[in-house]
């Protein structure tokens, strides 16, 4: 009987072979438990909606169409453009309006000082989770800029109340450009922060005035809407900051308006007037940017008040409103919020096409042009809608009740013989001039067969 001797050396490669597997089996399950670990505190990180940051640098795809519109021209508020050169010089012009908000409290100043340092080192960790930072800093320079920024903006808006006071409500160029700079996206400081430091200052000299009642002159002259906002229906539970409590200001409330996706477009301002579609404002809204469509069963082209209207607020244009509107799409493309500033934007783009139309809602008083040309008005409402994502579409239903009656037989046929006939002067006069010609050759045919005094 044979005997199969195996050799040794094959045995304890393979005794190491299998130690070696065990070994690498026991390494990969520890980097598997590791990495699991890593997503799960991801995944934690990104439920906790207080903790995800609400002030950052735009992205590209939005800041590269117009960058002047999300960096600010005069002062800095935050860490994200402290170094920029061109708001070095107002830096040093702080401490003033620091000064100027507790001038009349120089006994306290010290305290109320320490108060908000306090404040800002109590909510560090909360602070520093409100940004995407670009460079780092210490707790304490930290401190202190949030303390200076928000101290500034108090003094600055105290200092709004107490001009306007004395010179009415008018604000000089500098007054106004700083205005604009604090609704700018990348340069805020958090909201409830500056709510602490609020009621550190002058919630405590002026127990009756909340904070968002102080802030109404700045609101109000951020508005681009003519119209009333409704400052009752401002909620600040979820605000992350300035620029978020100015897109709450347009939030339609208690009203359940209806959202879908933007399926289908709309002809422009002027094919709807063609059309028989009259535009006019919109003077008893539900909300500040409601739209809405009356549809009349038997229009007559040649009567405004018997034709289907669309009505819509008024919105003024001028060149700060492109740096508005900017900011506040921005600030709704990258967060879970409603995006009704965004729908709006893109309704206007579908209404403008040239300037033509640009004039045409000038006409209909649902448009105040301050730009220097109704091109110049109908380039920039075009150039905001670029690279805008629109999954929530606020005007589905009047679009779509507009698109029915514009394909519809009457309205469908008559906007085509006006826009052939009649859609510039020399048109009309041509027609004119053809009905004529064609009258008198008639007439001539007429006179021709049968002579005037013919018997017969």
């Amino acid at each position: 009987m044979m005997t199969t001797v195996f050799p040794l050396s094959d045995s304890i490669s393979s005794s190491e072979k299998m130690d070696k597997s065990s070994e690498t089996k026991i390494s990969s399950s520890g980097s598997t438990k590791v990495t699991v670990e890593s997503i799960i505190e991801c995944v934690n990180k990104e439920k906790d909606s207080r903790r995800r940051p609400s002030i950052y640098t735009v992205p590209s795809t939005i800041r590269d169409l117009r960058p002047n519109s999300f960096s600010p021209r005069v002062v800095s508020i935050g860490p994200l453009h402290r170094e920029h050169e061109n708001v070095q010089e107002f830096e040093g012009r702080k401490p003033y309006y620091l000064s100027t908000l507790m001038s009349d409290k120089s006994s306290l100043q010290q305290e109320v000082l320490q108060s908000c340092v306090e404040k800002a080192y109590t909510l560090m960790e909360d602070i520093r989770a409100c940004y995407v930072w670009t460079k780092t800093y210490k707790d304490d320079e930290v401190a202190k800029m949030m303390v200076m920024d928000a101290c500034f903006i108090l003094g600055f808006i105290l200092q709004i109340h107490e001009s306007s006071k004395r010179s009415g409500k008018r604000k000089n160029l500098v007054t106004q450009v700083i205005i604009y700079d604090l609704v700018l996206l990348e340069n805020q400081i958090p909201f409830f922060f500056l709510e602490e430091i609020f009621g550190c200052t002058l919630s405590k000299f002026y127990p009756d005035v909340s904070l968002i009642k102080f802030l109404h002159p700045v609101l109000d002259h951020l508005r681009f809407f003519k119209g009333d906002i409704n400052f009752q229906n401002i909620s600040t539970n979820n605000t992350p900051h300035l620029l978020g409590l100015l897109h709450e200001c347009y939030n339609p409330g208690d009203n359940d308006i209806p959202t879908s996706t933007l399926s289908s477009t709309i002809r422009s301002a002027i094919d709807l007037d063609r059309a028989g579609v009259h535009i006019r404002p919109n003077e008893n809204p539900k909300w500040l940017m409601e739209m809405d469509v009356k549809v009349h069963r038997y229009p007559l082209f040649f009567w405004s008040w018997s034709k289907t209207a669309l009505k819509m607020p008024v919105l003024k244009v001028h060149h700060f409103s492109e740096l508005v509107l900017r900011n506040l799409i921005a600030y709704e493309q990258f967060r879970r919020t409603s995006k009704y500033i965004t729908s709006y934007v893109v309704a206007m783009d579908m209404l403008v096409n040239t300037q033509e139309d640009i004039a045409k809602l000038i006409d209909s008083e649902v448009l105040v042009n301050y730009m220097s040309s109704n091109e110049e008005a109908a380039y920039m409402i075009n150039s905001i809608g670029k690279e805008v994502a629109c999954e929530e579409f606020y005007y589905g239903e009047q679009w779509n009740i507009l698109n029915k009656y514009c394909n519809s037989y009457w309205p469908k046929h008559i906007a085509k013989m006006r826009k052939t006939y009649f859609s510039s002067p020399w048109n009309m006069i041509a027609l004119v001039a053809g009905i004529i010609l064609f009258t008198l050759t008639v007439l001539q045919t007429i006179f021709t067969i049968k002579p005037i005094g013919s018997n017969n």
